[in-house]
């Protein structure tokens, strides 16, 4: 992996393949960007293919003390990252809590991002989804978030719906999993980052930034899974009616990880995508 100095601190990233169109793949909360391993072989021969490691609780290079570590934050430390590795004209990818740093960036920042794909992910008054509010209440809590993440390390339970039961319908490799949380629990500056991360995750975050959407006129990709427990196909139109130049996929057979339950499908409507809006050839 790679590693860049911002303002904030360290960001980690993986660079692979050299076509003149850059995706930028961008995980969520408590995951790393190994969600995107099986999509990025199929993008690669024919896209310059960027995943950093975002803040956001299994990175293993803390921030700064001083670091804004709210979704705002993490959004502008996005921004630093595509200013610092001079990107432009690129496709932002998100998948959940990582759908919704795309949209403050799209907001925000979106002076480097030529088009936004967002695959099911927080949006709206959904962030985060109601069967994950408690690691919002258990942040509020000295060491809270901590407690409520220890039965993680117990394997049978990683597959209850208040894990990733619900996340993915065929299951992560566990040396994934147990990668993550091995840099989770050996760093008290990840918990530190990930935990004012969750403290900050409000409604109130996304339904402002839902509000002002229609300002990002560039095209934008929604490529939903109809079987989603968490974040549900109405969330996926009611995304596409907020921009002004947006369309629907669907990603059947899958739940909200859909690079890691459809691959080769989640593959295919971002390399479809990126050729349409920018004329790359075929």
């Amino acid at each position: 992996m790679n590693g860049i100095e911002l303002p904030q601190g360290t960001i980690r990233y993986r660079d692979t393949g050299t076509g003149e169109e850059t995706i930028v793949l961008l995980h969520g909360l408590l995951v790393g960007g190994d969600l995107w391993s099986a999509v990025v072989p199929h993008l690669e021969g024919e896209f310059r293919v960027i995943v950093p490691e975002l803040p956001l609780g299994v990175h293993t290079v803390s921030l700064k003390p001083e670091a804004d570590r709210s979704p705002a934050g993490i959004a502008q430390l996005i921004a630093d990252f595509l200013e610092a590795l001079d990107l432009r004209e690129i496709t932002l990818v998100g998948n959940d809590s990582g759908g919704g740093l795309c949209q403050l960036v799209a907001v925000h920042h979106p002076d480097r991002v030529a088009r936004i794909v967002l695959t099911p992910c927080d949006a709206f008054e959904v962030f985060p989804p109601a069967l994950f509010k408690p690691l919002v209440w258990a942040a509020h809590l000295p060491g809270g978030l901590t407690a409520y993440l220890q039965p993680m390390r117990v394997r049978p339970l990683q597959r209850l719906p208040i894990a990733f039961g619900w996340l993915t319908k065929r299951g992560i490799d566990q040396a994934v999993i147990d990668g993550w949380l091995k840099a989770y629990f050996g760093s008290a500056g990840v918990r530190r980052d990930v935990t004012a991360f969750v403290r900050a995750a409000k409604p109130r975050v996304m339904k402002e930034v839902g509000a002002r959407l229609a300002s990002f006129e560039k095209p934008v990709l929604v490529a939903w899974a109809p079987d989603d427990r968490h974040f549900k196909w109405d969330l996926a139109e009611r995304l596409v009616a907020a921009f002004p130049n947006a369309r629907l996929e669907r990603i059947e057979d899958s739940y909200t990880f859909v690079a890691v339950d459809q691959p080769e499908r989640t593959a295919q409507v971002i390399r479809e995508f990126v050729r349409e809006t920018s004329g790359a050839a075929a």
